[in-house]
């Protein structure tokens, strides 16, 4: 025989039940005898009782812990804003004294000075993307000069005539004749 295994609410259900038939067929019985032991009615209740005393604490609890969460997650975004703001006024306003943002909890920011090193690598990575790109300062672009060879202009002395327009030539289709529209000359 396999039990199957009750949730805690079904626990407290269960429990309820056992109070209940207890008060009901063993209050004048003697003591019930059961894990090594000898119970009163009065012992059993009580027993039965911290199970629902219990659970009704855990529920309690998580409402009210639900809750605080519920009142974190509204109120934390306001709260880091204002942290945050308060954090760089102070940077601002003690940013020259380290001792002084050190007391906040602060550090200056850290300002590293290069070597020569890494000085010559971004002059010759500066250099190569100015010749990949083909970028110019303002003084080299306005030596560049541009010429045009290799092009004959022919300057134009007057608008050139319209010419009359073809009359647009009528289908046909196989096996039938043209169709032709009567032209009208006035004499």
């Amino acid at each position: 025989m396999s039990t199957k295994a009750e949730s805690k609410g079904q626990l407290v259900v269960v429990a309820q039940q056992l109070i209940a038939g207890t008060a009901k067929h063993l209050t004048t019985a003697t003591p019930v005898a059961f894990l090594g032991g000898s119970f009163t009615p009065a012992q059993i209740t009580t027993e039965l009782d911290q199970v629902a005393t219990l659970r009704s604490a855990v529920n309690t609890a998580k409402a009210a812990v639900i809750a605080k969460l519920a009142t974190e997650k509204a109120d934390l975004p306001s709260l880091r804003t204002f942290i945050a703001a308060y954090k760089a006024y102070l940077k601002v306003a003690f940013g020259s004294s380290p001792d002084v943002l050190a007391d906040f909890g602060l550090a200056p920011k850290a300002h590293g000075t290069p070597t020569a090193a890494t000085k010559a690598a971004a002059v010759v990575k500066r250099t190569a993307t100015r010749a990949a790109r083909h970028t110019m300062g303002t003084v080299q672009k306005k030596a560049v000069k541009g010429d045009v060879t290799g092009v004959t202009m022919t300057p134009v002395t007057s608008a050139p005539v319209p010419s009359a327009p073809a009359a647009p030539a009528s289908p046909t289709t196989s096996g039938t004749a043209p169709v032709t529209t009567p032209t009208t000359h006035s004499t």
